[in-house]
């Protein structure tokens, strides 16, 4: 196939335009007398209307020239070029309209053109102009295409997205793709073609795999049905067909598609169920007006809420953590909310309770929001004393300044890990819990606990950490086969914590129905597959053993806990037992300087009965 100039030179262009109108200036001319015409009497036609001819093309030049229809590349023609040579041409034709009224009522001579002439003028050199850039525009998607194998595609949403991304793959030549058919649900559209391509049933995606040999399934839907959505992957990753999604219309750049922004599927879409959405209908009015406290706000649970909360009209957000950069980092993201909120950055470490007392003193908050925790579960039993320092003593001196300074609600973030712990972090976060509760009748401030599972793509989680390692080539590790975990998104977790605000009266341990829990293996072979790759082939898979104190799945109930329902049917109240009177006392002894290590991990046993460790070095302590 004879292969297309990419550049050619702007003169040339306006050259070829003004050759089409003559031509078209000539085939009205035709048709104007029937196609009926002979070579003396276009000879005689032109001598004696040559300056008016001449006067066309200088028209149509300079008109041409100013509407600057020459300067679009043809290979990339679009509607826009199109207007432009529509109102360049609809200029020309109005001049010389304007021109024949002048001359044939002031000067009171002949017509610059018969008016029919004019009219079909328009018309013909229109079409012309158009479709030469369009025919153009696909010869050159041709010739560029052709060179490479093609990835033969098809694209999932036949609507407006559906067609931008067709588009947008097609006018890029460095995408080798091919464009086989659009999928959709709407039983209408099935059948028909949209810009040329066949639309099909979306129902029959697992035969089209094979039928049509599909390489790639791009969705290109803003908001899919989520069941719909990771049916589609299952299918798709079943079928070893890569998949792709058009990223959200906000992110792309000045309003348009780029091939940059046709990525990945989110890998929350990995999530075992449907997303669950909260009614916070009461949430403007418990917090307008308010001064909140957010501690652990750099952290993925704390930033999240705080993203949450700056949609409405707080008084003071006072956003505190003891890690400078990523509060740092925090307080750039707000900077467009700066001058309508009153945002207030704190450095500090909930385990300094001056520190922590000072900045009671100076807000005096109206709402706590407590994300602030060591978490990871190998290290904590590596530092058993920081963990307690932070996660125990910590809660405990918000919550006593919580009372001190008669604070509204008090809202703690917990954990699954803190049931049936066997672990240090687990156990620390359990007796957190047990603070929190025990402290709810000691003054006016309503203490609430949240408790959920595993968090999609938070610091330090799974996710990120499977990510770098499929990046570096593998192997993906994975310390047994048989463990699962519970998981939700950030928002998900945020929308958790402040419907437990808003409905929560205090002394409540919230927990969520999130569905069935979630083998990390298949997680893992998910996102190799969802890359493109292949598990073992491309990335392995290792399996490297448990780590300290760590479980094969997790629960959102402990053995003695049973639950009560509330107004939202994905939201539980977990009944635990009685807490013992002596719980402060044995709390101080975790604190005591003259306290042995092992002898601080037994108390935390006695303290949480159902504490035990699990392949750590602390078993020894559950022997007796």
């Amino acid at each position: 196939m004879v292969k297309l100039k990419t550049a050619t030179p702007r003169w040339i262009i306006i050259l070829i335009d003004l050759v089409i109108s003559v031509c078209s200036l000539g085939l009205a001319y035709f048709i104007r007398f029937d196609l009926n015409t002979n070579l003396y009497a276009m000879e005689n036609e032109w001598l004696e209307h040559w300056p008016e001819f001449i006067m066309y093309l200088c028209i149509k030049g300079v008109i041409f020239f100013i509407f600057g229809i020459h300067r679009g590349l043809v290979r990339y023609t679009s509607t826009q070029d199109s207007q432009r040579i529509l109102k360049a041409n609809l200029s020309t034709t109005l001049i010389f309209i304007g021109i024949s009224a002048l001359r044939a009522t002031i000067w009171n001579t002949t017509y610059l053109f018969p008016s029919s002439i004019i009219l079909m003028e328009f018309i013909i050199s229109l079409m012309f102009l158009i479709g030469s850039r369009f025919a153009i525009k696909l010869w050159y998607i041709e010739t560029v295409k052709s060179v490479e194998i093609n990835e033969r595609v098809l694209i999932f949403g036949a609507g407006a997205m559906g067609l931008i991304a067709k588009r947008t793959i097609e006018n890029d030549n460095r995408i080798q793709q091919k464009i086989i058919g659009f999928l959709d649900n709407n039983r209408s559209l099935v059948g028909n073609r949209i810009d040329g391509i066949k639309v099909f049933d979306a129902g029959q995606l697992d035969y089209l795999l094979t039928q049509l040999r599909i390489e790639k399934v791009i969705v290109a839907i803003r908001k899919p049905n989520t069941d719909l959505l990771r049916n589609l992957v299952e299918i798709c990753l079943s079928k070893q067909v890569k998949i792709q999604r058009v990223q959200d219309p906000n992110t792309w750049v000045n309003g348009e598609l780029t091939p940059k922004k046709i990525g990945q599927i989110d890998i929350t879409e990995l999530l075992g169920r449907a997303h669950i959405q909260l009614a916070q209908s009461r949430l403007p009015s418990d917090i307008e007006g308010k001064t909140i406290i957010i501690t652990g706000a750099a952290g993925s649970i704390g930033s999240g809420i705080t993203m949450e909360l700056i949609k409405y009209k707080v008084a003071n957000l006072i956003l505190i953590d003891q890690a400078e950069s990523p509060l740092y980092e925090l307080q750039q993201r707000l900077r467009e909310y700066q001058s309508t909120l009153q945002l207030h950055f704190r450095i500090g470490d909930i385990r300094n309770n001056e520190s922590m007392k000072c900045i009671f003193e100076e807000f005096h908050p109206h709402i706590i929001f407590h994300a602030a925790a060591y978490k990871h579960v190998p290290l904590m039993e590596e530092n058993p004393f920081e963990a307690i320092k932070t996660n125990v003593l910590g809660t405990r001196n918000l919550t006593e300044l919580a009372v001190a300074y008669n604070v509204e609600k008090f809202i703690f973030i917990s954990t699954d890990k803190a049931v049936n712990p066997t672990n240090i972090m687990g156990a620390s976060k359990r007796i957190a819990e047990m603070i929190v509760q025990n402290k709810n009748h000691h003054g006016i401030t309503k203490f609430i606990t949240t408790r959920f599972g595993n968090v999609l793509g938070s610091n330090g989680s799974v996710i990120p950490l499977f990510q770098r390692q499929i990046e570096l080539g593998g192997p993906i590790t994975v310390t047994d086969a048989r463990i699962t975990r519970y998981f939700m998104t950030i928002p998900e977790a945020c929308q958790l914590v402040l419907e437990a605000f808003s409905m929560g009266n205090g002394g409540e341990i919230y927990v969520f129905d999130m569905g069935e829990s979630v083998p990390i293996i298949e997680l893992a072979r998910k996102m190799i597959l969802l890359h493109g790759m292949e598990p073992e082939k491309d990335i392995e898979i290792k399996i490297s053993g448990l780590r300290p104190g760590e479980k094969l799945y997790e629960e959102l109930l402990a053995d003695s806990e049973t639950t009560l329902p509330t107004h939202h049917p994905k939201i539980m109240i977990a009944k635990t037992r009685e807490i013992a009177s002596e719980l402060n006392q044995s709390v101080d002894l975790l604190f005591n300087s003259e306290t042995p290590l092992l002898q601080r991990i037994s108390i935390m046993k006695q303290i949480v009965p159902e504490f035990k460790s699990n392949n750590s070095q602390f078993e020894q302590l559950d022997e007796h």
